[in-house]
């Protein structure tokens, strides 16, 4: 029986663009199906009643902890990785430009605009930079950013996350059944998806 596995994601998130590097790989390795589910993260926190930033509720030594793990886990993976000097970032345009993309060219600017964010140093809440992510056709697609079927979309699937019991990212869903939040749970990600 192939399994299928989902990622709940926003660019936003430093934790999601980690894990975002590993999640082909993890389903290849179990020949599972990967689903990407975008979602907006802000969104998640507050229909569950989660501050708007929850790093800046943390403690220094939590903080300092979290800022070192990061960097840990890109070390491991070998990915790029620097915390952006526009932290916090809306990543609402960037989310719309996704979902405004056909199918085909949506892993491409995923996959650039996670390394934009959280290892190039660029602030993707800025319309130009989300623009040139997306190449030639930036003007089509960001005009079908404004369609509200696009703009529902998003509200849709920020719902559907908020149902399936998401309160982070990146949210791992085994088989639709088991929850994993965290690009640390990876191991048990993979656990799951071994049975």
């Amino acid at each position: 029986m192939s399994h299928t596995l989902e990622i709940y994601w926003d660019f936003a998130s430093p934790f999601a663009y980690l894990g975002s590097t590993q999640a082909r790989k993890v389903a290849e390795r179990h020949g599972a199906r990967l689903v990407w589910r975008p979602m907006l993260l802000g969104g998640v926190f507050k229909a569950i009643g989660q501050a708007e930033v929850p790093l800046f509720t943390w403690s220094d030594a939590k903080k300092k902890y979290t800022w070192d793990d990061m960097h840990r886990w890109a070390a491991y993976w070998q990915v790029p990785f620097q915390w952006p000097s526009h932290f916090p970032m809306n990543s609402l345009k960037a989310m719309r430009a996704y979902l405004a993309l056909p199918e085909d060219r949506r892993d491409d600017f995923r996959e650039r605009t996670f390394r934009a964010a959280w290892a190039e140093e660029r602030n993707i809440t800025d319309e130009s930079v989300v623009r040139e992510l997306l190449g030639a056709d930036a003007d089509a697609v960001m005009a079908r950013t404004q369609d509200p079927a696009v703009k529902k979309a998003l509200i849709d699937a920020t719902d559907a996350a908020v149902k399936a019991g998401v309160f982070g990212a990146p949210t791992w869903v085994v088989d639709g059944k088991e929850l994993f939040w965290g690009q640390d749970r990876l191991a048990l990600v993979e656990r799951e998806l071994e049975k």
